[in-house]
């Protein structure tokens, strides 16, 4: 979702006792990164950094391209899988809030849905680590594919509330810890030059095959088993090319507890920024498909009112992101909140059956809503000790997750008593009340100077992946790189 949310929750991973990674085998320019190696500003802002001036030049001179190509070769046959695994999920999220729906589940019946699924991500995302430890990063894959490739077809079977509650958390366990094994597995795979080109890649993945899967509804009627076999099938052929691959696997994880009191004490804006994009994105993710298949759109047209909205936040990350480089970020999260909150607005106002305005209003209120857990994320690094980075990314999205699984639940109450557009009501709650607590902090703190920021792109990147980099162990590496070079 994007991961849903969905579009993605707590862990940081340490194989050394002092950081995210082994630094033997991490990229240390991380903390200082920027320019595209490429020269895409999507992929620029997507996550690839800047190189240090020599061997940005030297890059440059034998052609970024084959040198993206040359970065990507090792880990194609997995980023297949993982586009074959994202469309299958992207379809499940959007059909099944549309079948429940048909099925005249009850509104509270749908935010349990929605909730059912964070809660067993964020779950599998505390405990997939023990996972792969125990059963090897191919075992957990093949394991995990297999089991969440049932689950579509187990949807279809039974009809029942329950059933499907206790089906969507399994669906959110498996998947965290298939993205722990990729994840870490891509890490593995790249170096200190290659690392910031392909998470980039990995990156732009999530979102556009997210995409396709939701617009995949409208290939069959939901009320058939088309569209649940071709969830199944997508998942279930995603294991193929890991399965037969010849490469090594990394070494397993060690999870990194965050202590959340202390993460709140370093940066509240950070924290209850995360818990609010939580509240309002869970709902979102979970119930945006039926406010608009209840507003008159077919199941064709509300897959693409999702991937609007995906589309809107992904091209809204580069202004906001170089902007919040530039001046206070909690002025940017005020921003972008208020875009938010006037798109939220102005869709519960759109005529029912009206398509192009849906779709706009979709459009700009992910602009203004998904870009706001990396504003959050970076400005907590901000305030954060470098070495104190991959607990603060890791606890960010354990507060993230547990916010996303409670907003479902009390977006679906409030539909229950105001109808279809109580989503937009309780999503513009949300941002309303986090823009009056950022202008509040901002007459309690001073922001940091500019040029002590971390980088926005750093921050794009911890929010779209489930692991994480440590920066200081970056920073070393670049001064040992340095020190060769010299």
């Amino acid at each position: 979702m994007f991961r849903s949310p969905c579009d993605n929750i707590a862990r940081g991973f340490s194989n050394s006792p002092h950081g995210y990674l082994n630094p033997d085998n991490v990229g240390r320019q991380h903390a200082h990164m920027k320019t595209c190696v490429c020269g895409c500003p999507i992929l620029c802002e997507l996550g690839v950094r800047k190189l240090d001036h020599s061997r940005a030049n030297s890059i440059g001179a034998s052609g970024s391209c084959s040198s993206l190509a040359a970065a990507i070769s090792p880990v194609s046959a997995l980023l297949f899988s993982v586009a074959l695994l994202l469309a299958g999920n992207g379809l499940q999220g959007t059909l099944l809030p549309i079948r429940a729906n048909i099925e005249h589940f009850i509104p509270l019946e749908l935010g349990l849905l929605g909730s059912a699924y964070f809660a067993g991500f964020t779950l599998g995302c505390i405990q997939g680590p023990s996972v792969v430890k125990r059963a090897g990063h191919i075992r957990a894959f093949l394991a995990m594919t297999s089991l969440a490739s049932i689950v579509p077809l187990l949807h279809v079977m039974e009809v029942d509330p329950v059933m499907w509650w206790a089906l969507r958390a399994f669906t959110g366990f498996c998947f965290a810890v298939l993205y722990i094994v990729i994840e870490s597995w891509l890490n593995a795979k790249s170096d200190n030059r290659t690392r910031g080109m392909i998470f980039s890649v990995y990156t732009i993945i999530n979102l556009t095959v997210i995409t396709a899967g939701q617009m995949m509804v409208g290939l069959a009627d939901p009320r058939s088993f088309a569209l649940f076999g071709i969830a199944s099938i997508l998942v279930s052929i995603a294991a193929l090319p890991v399965a037969f691959t010849i490469s090594s696997t990394p070494a397993p994880a060690e999870f990194v507890r965050p202590r959340l009191k202390r993460l709140y004490a370093i940066s509240p804006v950070g924290v209850a920024a995360c818990f609010a994009v939580g509240l309002a994105n869970g709902a979102f993710w979970s119930l945006g498909p039926v406010f608009a298949q209840n507003q008159g759109l077919l199941a064709a047209d509300v897959g693409f009112y999702m991937s609007a909205v995906v589309l809107g936040g992904a091209l809204s990350q580069w202004p906001l992101g170089l902007l919040s480089d530039r001046i206070d970020r909690r002025l940017v999260m005020v921003i972008a909140a208020t875009i938010a909150v006037a798109a939220a607005g102005a869709a519960m106002f759109v005529p029912a059956g009206d398509r192009i305005l849906m779709i706009a209003t979709g459009a700009l209120f992910g602009a203004g809503a998904f870009p706001l857990y990396p504003l959050a994320v970076a400005h907590a690094n901000d305030f954060a000790d470098p070495s104190d980075y991959v607990e603060m990314s890791s606890g960010l999205l354990l507060i993230y997750g547990i916010g996303a699984a409670i907003g479902p639940l009390m977006a679906s109450l409030a539909r229950h008593y105001m109808q279809a557009p109580s989503l937009y009501v309780f999503t513009a709650g949300a941002h309303v009340l986090l823009i009056g607590y950022v202008i509040w902090r901002m007459t309690q703190r001073q922001p940091v100077a500019a040029p002590d920021r971390v980088e926005y792109s750093e921050a794009v990147i911890a929010a779209q992946t489930v692991t994480h980099f440590d920066p200081l162990s970056v920073q070393a590496e670049g001064a040992d790189s340095a020190k060769v070079a010299a």
